[in-house]
């Protein structure tokens, strides 16, 4: 036996010890009893006292993994901040200030505070209203604490666990710490997500005895983050939060993300503009540097160059949108996990969903309990309760309906007559649960519910008002023939069967599911959502495909499917897809909109088989047999009322199971991503158009086209235009669509709008060399093009930003509205003040004035024209 310090076993105080004393602990604790276990950890089969979990609490720390705590505000910044695009430009600022301009160093370091500081604040504001409605769908575990005659069981958060806490244990619940089993019946547990072994292995308390390569092996442990498949147990808490395998491996095995498309082709966009900055900055530096002879100032000018070319405000227009989609999302009490996921939900061209509780109101009701030959039977009631009662297992609707009928728990005198002796928990294979109970007379009677066909497997005889007989091929012929009428009718049916052990034992298994007298069957009607239909509708006229993936059978899913207006067709079953390859799955999939009767691994292939045909999959589950599949999808989207594992995998949680409520995630998510693709084409265009530009002006001119601090300005005003974007609307035909990444799209949008922009700056150019003689007066030139550049760059935000004619077809938001006209006002009227003299502006004459109002107009039709050809030719 383990020597203990009763007060504070070593178990406790260890809280530093790295990973390998953690294997021994763990190893240590395997090998001892039950007992042993719990005196090592100061506890008992019954747990540890309320206060003694606090002051263990206060000793060990919250029961969370890094990942799940929220960054401290400094980490919070420095997430927003570490970007290449923000180290290029303080790259930028440090050499700006090393040449002795002070002055870019500050406008520099201004445009990269304005960034991140408008990102952090957008994305803390979204995490916080976040984290309220987190707060109302926490996961709680079943823990047991000392009470005076027997343990009392209090649901409390899985943060609040300590080590040697005990808790239950069902299907459907994540494990909440690394655990020493005290009691396991028929207890399966998936640890793929710590060992890659999809297969759930069985876990057991006696103590281990031979020797393991892996912790993970020892039978009776079990690991945080993984899940309970089937059966039910109890354990001993050993390690929690960072402690625990799980907390340790959580960099490597949580953090870890799949890249989106979207992400890639941020980042491909993001690194082609570093790419161009990188070659363009020296090109432009040293023609400078040749052509005026002042290498400094050439210098500078190419750093100023360098910024301008750089698409700063990129980070912060993609988190502030995320976010803003984020805040928008929570007023709908809909809570976003990660925020890529908003973009992906708008993305998502095909969405996933089993029946219950999304097409139906997830509200069952028991209608009938009768024997084989359709007479109403007590008794099958009776035994259905039984069962329903005393299995441990994870309640559904079916087991709450029949718990919730009638007085029946009265009737029985379950309390007085009946003591459960053992269970054969649920599994998908075998669909059905059994449980054993000792009647008053001391005789075990194994109740078995579940499918009918699976019942009438282990089924030989049958029982109804009128006596017993043999159960033969017209019976069960019979039972499907009355099955299908009532599925016909939307009635989902079980079936009930027994039998009186007469070699009573203490431990049941699946080999005891046999030789069963067939009861009669208990059937619910689960009524279908009045929203529904037109819920599916809307996604429909959104370009979302809604695929029913149920495990239920074909008659009543068909049966469903047109109560709610969904042409169900030949509907393809789960036998069905085993014979299938992947080509074939994926070519049946795409033509079926219901498929039956799927295990939950064949409703993970299914997902995935679609995701590899090109679609972007969204997956709306929230039972045990969801996970496989949500975290298979692109977006997994469970409800508060999910079992654990199901909340886990997925990435956005709905507090109300509605599609209606999905359907505006998934217009939420278009408007998010069309406002990043309108700062994508305007930063892409307008720096492609400025490289034209800077580059020609400075072969021909015998100063600098705009000096160092003249051009950071002009980018810094411009930058402050477009912190709106944000907040614009969208037009309907944009989010009537999904819509995805597409970089080819932008790429051939720059390399079209861009030099339409360089046209314009030519002619100022021209305007202000040979109409205004500013061949000798570098100020006057460089004003005019500072101001007609920042004017056309405030401007064709408003002709990008849609399809439309601008201003009479399609209205920009007022707050966009407002930052241009500001910023406009802004660039006219700077030339004239004393800040405008400070950075080497000079007054304009008046007549330039309807010159460059000729050049904008001219420039905001040509812009309009090419983009409604490119519409045309390419979409938006």
């Amino acid at each position: 036996m383990m020597n203990v310090n009763a007060r504070e076993p070593s178990l406790i105080r260890h809280a530093t010890k790295d990973q390998s004393e953690a294997v021994d602990d763990l190893a240590e604790v395997s090998l001892c009893s039950q007992n042993e276990a719990c005196e090592a950890l100061a506890s008992s089969p019954s747990g540890i006292a309320a206060d003694e979990a606090r002051l263990r609490r206060e000793r060990n720390g919250p029961n969370v993994i890094s990942r799940e705590q929220r960054a401290p505000l400094l980490q919070e910044i420095w997430i927003r901040a570490k970007s290449p695009l923000n180290a290029l430009l303080l790259l930028l600022a440090i050499i700006s200030y090393a040449l002795g301009d002070l002055r870019a160093a500050v406008v520099i370091s201004t445009i990269v505070i304005l960034s991140v500081g408008m990102a952090f604040v957008q994305e803390h504001r979204s995490s916080q209203a976040a984290a309220k409605l987190r707060a109302m769908v926490r996961t709680t575990v079943s823990v047991l604490r000392p009470g005076t005659s027997q343990p009392e069981v209090t649901e409390e958060p899985v943060e609040e666990l300590v080590p040697g806490d005990v808790v239950r244990l069902s299907a459907g619940d994540l494990i909440p710490a690394d655990l020493r089993l005290i009691d396991a019946t028929d207890l399966y547990v998936n640890q793929s997500t710590l060992t890659g072994e999809a297969m759930p292995v069985e876990k057991v308390s006696v103590p281990a005895s031979a020797p393991v390569d892996s912790a993970f092996d020892r039978p009776n442990l079990c690991f945080m983050g993984s899940n309970v498949v089937s059966g039910y147990g109890s354990g001993l808490v050993v390690r929690t939060g960072p402690q625990t395998f799980f907390g340790a491996l959580a960099e490597e095995v949580v953090a870890r993300q799949e890249e989106t498309a979207f992400d890639l082709g941020v980042k491909r966009f993001t690194w082609l503009m570093i790419g161009v900055t990188v070659v363009l900055g020296p090109l432009v530096f040293v023609i400078n540097g040749i052509t005026k002879g002042d290498w400094l100032q050439a210098l500078l000018f190419a750093v100023a160059v360098a910024v301008g070319l750089t698409p700063e405000m990129l980070p912060m227009a993609v988190t502030v949108n995320l976010a803003k989609g984020a805040l928008a999302m929570v007023r709908s009490k809909v809570i976003v996990k990660r925020l890529n996921a908003i973009q992906n939900l708008g993305a998502m061209d095909i969405l996933c969903t089993d029946k219950t509780g999304t097409l139906t109101q997830d509200r069952i009701i028991l209608k009938q309990h009768v024997d084989i030959h359709g007479g109403d039977s007590p008794r099958v009631l009776h035994y259905a309760y039984l069962n329903s009662y005393f299995q441990s297992g994870l309640k559904n609707l079916l087991d709450v309906a029949v718990l919730q009928h009638g007085d029946v728990h009265e009737e029985l005198g379950i309390d007085q007559r009946f003591r459960k002796i053992g269970e054969i928990p649920f599994d998908f294979a075998r669909r059905r649960l059994s449980v054993v109970v000792s009647d008053d007379q001391g005789k075990h009677i194994l109740v078995c519910k579940g499918a009918v066909e699976e019942i009438f497997a282990v089924s030989t005889r049958y029982e109804d008002g009128g006596g017993s007989g043999t159960l033969d091929a017209s019976h069960l012929a019979t039972a499907k023939e009355e099955t299908v009428a009532l599925n016909d009718s939307g009635f989902r049916v079980v079936a009930v069967a027994y039998k009186e052990i007469a070699e009573t034992k203490s431990s049941y298994s699946v080999e005891d599911e046999s030789d069963l007298t067939l009861l009669g069957y208990i059937s619910f009607l689960d009524p279908p959502k009045e929203s529904a239909a037109n819920a599916i509708a809307a996604l429909e006229a959104k370009g979302v495909r809604v695929k029913i993936l149920t495990g239920d059978n074909e008659v009543i899913t068909r049966k469903v499917c047109g109560d709610v207006r969904i042409p169900a067709g030949d509907i393809l079953l789960g036998s069905q897809l085993e014979g299938m390859t992947d080509v074939e799955l994926a070519e049946k999939a795409l033509a079926t909109t219901v498929l039956a009767k799927l295990t939950p691994m064949q409703k993970e292939r299914v997902v995935r088989i679609l995701r590899s045909s090109g679609h972007v999959v969204g997956f709306l589950g929230d039972g045990i047999n969801d996970s496989p599949a949500l975290k298979a999808a692109d977006v997994g989207v469970s409800v508060d009322s999910a079992v654990d594992i199901a909340k886990e995998s997925a990435d956005i949680i709905l507090l109300e199971k509605n599609l209606l409520v999905l359907r505006d995630g998934v217009v939420e998510g278009r408007k998010v991503f069309a406002n990043i693709t309108k700062y994508i084409r305007m930063g892409a265009s307008s720096n492609f158009g400025n490289m034209f530009s800077v580059i020609g002006a400075s072969l021909f001119l015998p100063f600098l086209p705009m000096t160092a601090i003249q051009v950071l300005t002009n980018n810094l005003l411009y930058d402050v235009s477009q912190t709106a974007i944000p907040t614009d609307t969208v037009d309907e035909e944009f989010i009537a669509t999904p819509r995805r990444w597409d970089i080819g799209g932008i790429f051939r949008f720059m390399l079209l709008l861009g030099p339409v922009s360089s046209i314009f700056d030519y002619a100022t150019f021209a305007m202000m060399l040979f109409v205004f003689k500013a061949w000798s007066d570098p100020a006057l030139f460089q004003t005019g093009w500072f101001v007609e550049s920042l004017l056309t760059q405030t401007l064709i935000i408003h002709i990008i930003r849609t399809a439309r004619v601008p201003f009479i077809e399609s209205n920009a938001s007022a707050a966009l509205v407002a930052t241009s006209i500001v910023i406009g006002i802004i660039g006219i009227l700077l030339p004239s003040t004393e800040l405008g003299t400070a950075l080497g502006f000079v007054a304009l004459p008046w007549p330039y004035w309807p010159l460059l109002a000729t050049i904008l107009l001219s420039y905001a039709t040509m812009t309009h024209l090419v983009k409604r050809w490119f519409v045309r030719r390419w979409g938006m």
